[in-house]
C-alpha cells in the first residue's frame, strides 16, 4: 500500500448523476464525524506522529482538511455566484508550518463541523446548471462545481485513510 495515497488519487471518468453528486454529498456532510472518531481518542504523542516518514503529522493533517476544505467552500461559493473565476492556489506545506497547526485538533475539528453544515446546505440545493458552473485553478484549469464536490469527497477519504492507516500499523 502506498501510504501517501492510500486509497488512490482521484479519479472519476464516470458522468456526474444526481446518484453520484448525491454520494459525494453523503461523505462530505460525514467527514467530521468520522474524523472526530478517528483522533479523538489520540494522545498528544500520537497526534505529532506523521502518518509516513517525511509525512505531516497527524495534527497537521487534521489542520490542513479545515483549511484545504475552507478555500473549497469558498472556491464553490465564486463559482456559483461569479462568472468563471480565477480563484486563488496556495502553498500547503508552508501553511502546514504556521504556528495555528499546532493547536489542539478540537480547534479544526470543531471548524469542520461547522464548516460542513454550512457547505452541505448550499451543495444539497444545486441545479444542473449549478453543478456545472466553473472556476479557473491556475494549475488544473477549469473545473466544474460538481467535479469539485467529488474532488473533495476523495480528498477527506483521502486523509482520513492516512490517519485510520497509520493507526493499524501503530496498533492504536
Amino acid at each position: 500500500m502506498d501510504e501517501r495515497y492510500p486509497i488512490g488519487k482521484f479519479d472519476f471518468n464516470g458522468k456526474l448523476t444526481p446518484n453520484v453528486i448525491r454520494g459525494w454529498m453523503m461523505e462530505i456532510e460525514s467527514l467530521p464525524y468520522m474524523l472526530r472518531r478517528a483522533v479523538g481518542d489520540l494522545t498528544d504523542e500520537q497526534l505529532d506522529t506523521p502518518y509516513r516518514e517525511g509525512g505531516w503529522t497527524v495534527r497537521q493533517v487534521v489542520h490542513h482538511l479545515a483549511d484545504s476544505h475552507m478555500n473549497a467552500y469558498i472556491r464553490m461559493k465564486l463559482a456559483l455566484t461569479e462568472d468563471q473565476p480565477v480563484i486563488k492556489d496556495y502553498k500547503e506545506a508552508e501553511w502546514a508550518k504556521l504556528p495555528n497547526y499546532r493547536l489542539p485538533v478540537e480547534a479544526s475539528l470543531t471548524l469542520l463541523e461547522t464548516l460542513h453544515l454550512h457547505w452541505i446546505v448550499v451543495l444539497k440545493d444545486l441545479n444542473h446548471e449549478e453543478l456545472n458552473k466553473m472556476f479557473y485553478h491556475p494549475e488544473s484549469g477549469l473545473l466544474t462545481v460538481g467535479e469539485c464536490i467529488g474532488t473533495y469527497a476523495w480528498h477527506g477519504r483521502h486523509h482520513l485513510a492516512q490517519i485510520t492507516s497509520l493507526k493499524g500499523r501503530k496498533k492504536w
